[in-house]
């Protein structure tokens, strides 16, 4: 047993200074990582703060002012235009120039003195279905508040049912509150396959492998050899996402880092068990980076990290279910924004034991056949 042990922790340290070694390849593991996480942060974003709009007050009253004036400083619309004709509508919207054209009909204050319903148009560039769609929800809240003062100052009558909404664990709404923590498993997912697959293939090519054969190494040795070191770098990948949400973007951690840790080595238990299973079959580094690329794509794209997993048709939602990246994302969420402990993860957690060990063993049934 204890030569066992020796023999893997020097095929530890053989991997590690294979892949360290190079000064170009450590630059490549851990730097990438905290420039995409900025870059999502910046820029993978859905929240608006600067929306171009136009406007056609054909009013020109003290309302229209004040609804206007709300839109101005919600901090989220800037007006581009003042238009003064309808045709000038079509011109706006086709040449870019706003997003949204607001228009406020001739009779908007009168109607609403007599109670009568005022309707403002709203014209939006559909070209971004997504954007347009949330810059049409900030104009409704806005609305609905102006209605709310209007009656307040006005002596109407309250509407008799209102809505308070109440976000629970990112109560300003922040994309990069979602998004960050999400990385951690993301980014430390590709880096992690990617380092894996790649590992018996540079052995093949370097003309090493067959050096295994004759060793005393035995397929299990061999294979935990290989996934500790990417363990370990996964695990250094992932702590310098963390800093960068904590440091840099100032997103609160609110549950506890060994809760997310013991999530994160079970993820990355099932990333190396997958990566291993491609490092046994293919010849080349070549092949392993286009096979772990191919893996990659889907894998992220049914995660949830960009749309809900609720979203999706019924045949991908159960696609989803082998997928280990969707659970990290949710032990991220969960843990970094909800403070959730160990019991309330047993549902994300089991399935990613059940994927490791499938994977693991797939591995090592793959290496033993490659070294017999």
């Amino acid at each position: 047993m204890f030569e066992a042990l020796l023999r893997i922790v020097a095929l530890i340290r053989k991997e590690l200074l294979a892949i360290l070694s190079d000064p170009r390849s450590r630059v490549s593991l851990f730097l990438p990582p905290v420039l995409q996480c900025l870059i999502f942060g910046y820029a993978a974003t859905y929240d608006l703060n600067n929306v171009p709009y136009a406007v056609l007050d054909q009013d020109r009253s003290a309302a229209s002012h004040d609804l206007l004036a709300a839109l101005d400083g919600s901090g989220v619309f800037r007006r581009a235009a003042q238009l003064y004709n309808v045709a000038d509508i079509k011109s706006v919207i086709d040449e870019q120039k706003a997003l949204l054209v607001i228009q406020i009909g001739q009779d908007f204050q009168r109607r609403l003195e007599a109670g009568l319903p005022a309707d403002v148009e709203v014209i939006a560039d559909g070209r971004n279905s997504n954007t347009a769609g949330t810059a049409l929800g900030y104009v409704d809240a806005i609305v609905d508040g102006f209605n709310a003062d209007w009656a307040a100052n006005h002596g109407a009558a309250a509407p008799p049912l209102q809505v308070t909404m109440r976000a629970w664990y990112n109560a300003n709404l922040e994309t990069r509150w979602f998004m960050i923590p999400a990385l951690i498993g993301t980014l430390t997912f590709l880096q992690t396959l990617l380092l894996t697959a790649m590992s018996v293939a540079r052995e093949r090519e370097q003309g090493t492998f067959d050096q295994l054969l004759v060793t005393p190494f035995r397929p299990f040795e061999i294979m935990i050899g290989k996934a500790l070191p990417s363990v370990l770098i996964g695990l250094i990948q992932a702590t310098l996402i963390l800093l960068v949400a904590q440091l840099w973007f100032r997103i609160p951690f609110t549950g506890s880092y060994l809760t997310l840790y013991a999530g994160l080595l079970l993820f990355l238990l099932a990333a190396v068990g997958m990566g291993l299973m491609l490092s046994a079959v293919v010849s080349t580094m070549q092949q392993a980076m286009l096979y772990a690329f191919v893996i990659m794509m889907p894998f992220a794209l049914l995660s949830g990290l960009t749309t809900p997993l609720s979203n999706m048709p019924e045949i991908f939602q159960n696609a989803t279910l082998i997928n280990p990246l969707r659970y990290a994302i949710d032990i991220a969420h969960r843990v970094y924004l909800e403070g959730a402990g160990l019991p309330q993860l047993v549902p994300d957690l089991w399935p990613m034991a059940i994927i490791a060990a499938v994977t693991l063993s797939s591995a090592a049934w793959l290496f033993r056949g490659g070294l017999e």
